[in-house]
């Protein structure tokens, strides 16, 4: 596989997406084969912890183990509680996957070593498995500078610290073996990833994520740090680790809706923006919480959860998640940092482990970056990841140019287009109250394209969400970025429950979208809402007791054919504003009262120019450019603290976070 003529063949057979296992063969006698329900709870279904993580358990064990990448992690419930019959040839059929070295196999690596560490003495499984996860667990490819041809993704956010946390513990565990691979010993890879995983813990306490409040990738993060704390010899390396999953679950508490993950998210996939109830994180709120379902046939962090020994929630953070009848709940957060200060947290140099560092802010094709980039594949061989093959056609053009500084010009050149994929400094902002959340991610990358971000979501339940983008259609890799793709990004800014978002895409080149859509659309599932009205150019929805009204200063049309008929609003034309107020029973009187004020309301949209006469907060100005503007006010929306919530109140980069709710308190100290 190192012969470079085999690439085409290897990345037609290990296909970017398919994470599903091969060769699984049938499930043994009196395994589970219908997977059952779970039931939403809106109010705390169990009121501790051990509770919950029980009431997991026993929800895992009626229910069969899925043949994915976080299918193995069902079967590690099984045999912690020693509940035959174990689907052993599912795991071998893991390790395959594992050693084919295919995307995400770290994912279940991290698994085995939590069965390795934790249930090493289970008689569930047969001698020959043991044996056959030492050879997988000595023989894989921890870090891109290994040698062999492979498709994983080392660099994002998540994957930086699963593979760093896969090596540590592994060579931990194997400290005097030769492992295979890369020809060091497990004392040498223990000492290297070491620091690797301080770093990163550092940066995350510090700045936050990159993949900001992500309801998918929060359930990837969880578990290499759960490892760490649970079987890290390093004494400091565990407490830092707590102090991430701490602060992870603080931030699910703040911006989640009874259990639901809907806010703004730095990454996010198409079900889970159309279906929270099936966010990726939905079984871990309700374990932590008690709010939600058990909604995913394969959770990877809830189980890490249910299985952790050292791990207990803080009774301050699940007072903050369980605090739904508070009249108004407002958060802001800065997270992640930006690239003109990469010195400052470590990245100031051009070589290999600043690249990598960098990359985990997705910074690919960013002028500031690219540099690093090329490096990395000339060092890793990354010509032949399946992942950058979009580079291996201008491979000499790129090795030349960046050698005398043009790929630098070409990227600033193209970076409203290349950079798509930055995850770089935000600033969040989410107003709860009992019958609705709304969230938005302020003035963020405005007329950038974008990727997986999802910039702004009203949440009135696990159905009955809305939110804008304009849709990437199919130029992205991935196939439906028509819903989770940007095409390009807009200037959205939100003050309490009104947001504005405005649209102004770029005639620039564009050499990574086939198509530049000339049209912005809402998610608006009309069925899903109690009721829909429109009056003068608005429409309205009611669910319960919250209501929602979406404007659009282009007009709209209702989709009326296809998967998305009744549920989507098109407004044509590349530039386009959209206005949205939320409210409430207790606050707003009936829907009815609440549509006649805001149908009668001033709206003028100008251009990219907006002034809303609110019926709840005075008059509302905003813009392409230009400050927010609330009755005469200007609203700070950047430069916010780390945090700044009725819960907490810390500076961006702070050592010291103090969180302090309903009476409880945690002191976390890096």
């Amino acid at each position: 596989m190192n012969d470079s003529s085999d690439l085409r063949e290897f990345a037609a057979t290990t296909g970017v997406q398919d994470f599903n296992f091969s060769n699984v063969g049938p499930a043994p006698v009196g395994y589970p084969q219908e997977y059952v329900r779970d039931s939403y709870s809106k109010t705390v279904f169990a009121p501790t912890f051990e509770e919950r993580k029980a009431a997991f358990i026993e929800h895992v064990l009626r229910n069969p183990g899925v043949d994915t990448v976080k299918g193995v992690f069902y079967e590690l419930v099984r045999i912690e509680q020693n509940r035959a019959p174990i689907h052993e040839s599912l795991l071998f059929a893991a390790l395959d996957y594992i050693d084919k070295r295919q995307d995400c196999a770290d994912f279940v690596l991290t698994g085995m070593l939590r069965l390795r560490y934790q249930l090493w003495d289970s008689e569930l499984l047969s001698e020959s498995f043991w044996e056959r996860l030492r050879q997988t667990i000595l023989g894989f490819k921890y870090w891109p500078d290994e040698p062999g041809i492979d498709s994983m993704c080392y660099w994002t956010e998540n994957h930086h610290i699963i593979f760093s946390t896969c090596e540590y513990l592994a060579g931990q565990l194997y400290p005097d073996e030769v492992f295979t691979n890369s020809g060091m010993t497990g004392r040498e890879k223990q000492a290297r990833a070491k620091k690797r995983i301080k770093k990163w813990l550092e940066l995350r306490f510090k700045t936050g994520f990159s993949e900001w409040l992500s309801n998918v990738y929060f359930d990837e993060d969880f578990p290499p740090l759960l490892n760490l704390l649970d079987f890290a010899g390093d004494g400091e390396i565990r407490r830092r680790a707590r102090l991430i999953i701490d602060l992870m679950c603080f931030d699910m508490a703040g911006n989640s809706y009874y259990g639901l993950f809907s806010c703004t998210h730095g990454r996010t996939y198409t079900r889970e923006k159309l279906n929270p109830y099936q966010e990726s994180t939905s079984d871990t709120a309700k374990l932590l919480f008690g709010l939600g379902s058990f909604a995913n046939e394969d959770n990877m962090s809830a189980v890490m959860f249910a299985l952790s020994q050292n791990y207990r929630l803080p009774q301050v953070i699940f007072d903050v998640a369980t605090d739904t009848g508070r009249e108004e709940w407002e958060n802001r957060q800065r997270v992640s940092i930006r690239f003109e200060d990469a010195a400052r947290w470590g990245y100031g140099k051009k070589d290999l482990e600043s690249a990598m560092g960098l990359l985990s802010f997705a910074g690919y094709c960013d002028p500031r970056t690219f540099n690093h980039m090329v490096l990395m594949l000339d060092s890793y061989n990354w010509w032949e990841n399946k992942f950058f093959l979009e580079f291996r056609p201008a491979k000499k053009l790129i090795q030349v140019g960046s050698k005398f500084g043009l790929t630098t010009a070409v990227a600033w050149l193209l970076r409203k287009d290349m950079t798509r994929n930055n995850l770089t400094e935000n600033n969040i902002y989410t107003f709860r109250t009992p019958d609705y959340m709304l969230s938005t991610s302020q003035d963020y990358r405005k007329g950038f394209g974008g990727d997986q971000h999802h910039i702004w979501q009203a949440t009135l339940d696990g159905e009955a969400v809305c939110f804008t983008t304009h849709p990437g259609g199919y130029g992205l890799q991935a196939p439906d970025a028509y819903w989770h793709g940007n095409g390009y990004l807009p200037r959205a800014l939100q003050y309490r429950n009104v947001a504005v978002v405005i649209y102004k895409t770029p005639r620039t080149p564009n050499v990574v979208l086939a198509q530049t859509l000339e049209f912005t659309h809402a998610f608006f599932p009309a069925d899903r809402f109690d009721q829909v009205v429109e009056k003068n150019g608005w429409v309205f929805g009611r669910k319960n007791d919250g209501y929602l009204a979406i404007y659009s200063g282009n007009g709209y049309r209702w989709q009326d054919e296809g998967e998305y008929a009744g549920q989507e609003l098109i407004a044509e034309g590349r530039n386009n504003a959209w206005v949205v107020e939320m409210g409430r029973k207790a606050i707003d009187d009936s829907f009815e009262k609440f549509v006649k004020r805001i149908a009668a309301a001033d709206l003028h949209i100008d251009g990219s120019r907006v002034i809303y006469h609110s019926p709840s907060l005075g008059c509302v100005r905003a813009g392409w450019s230009g400050a927010l503007q609330i009755a005469g006010e200007i609203i700070n929306t950047d430069t916010y603290k780390r945090y700044d919530k009725a819960a907490c109140e810390a500076e961006f980069a702070a050592e010291v976070i103090d969180i302090s709710f309903g009476g409880a308190s945690l002191k976390l100290e890096f």
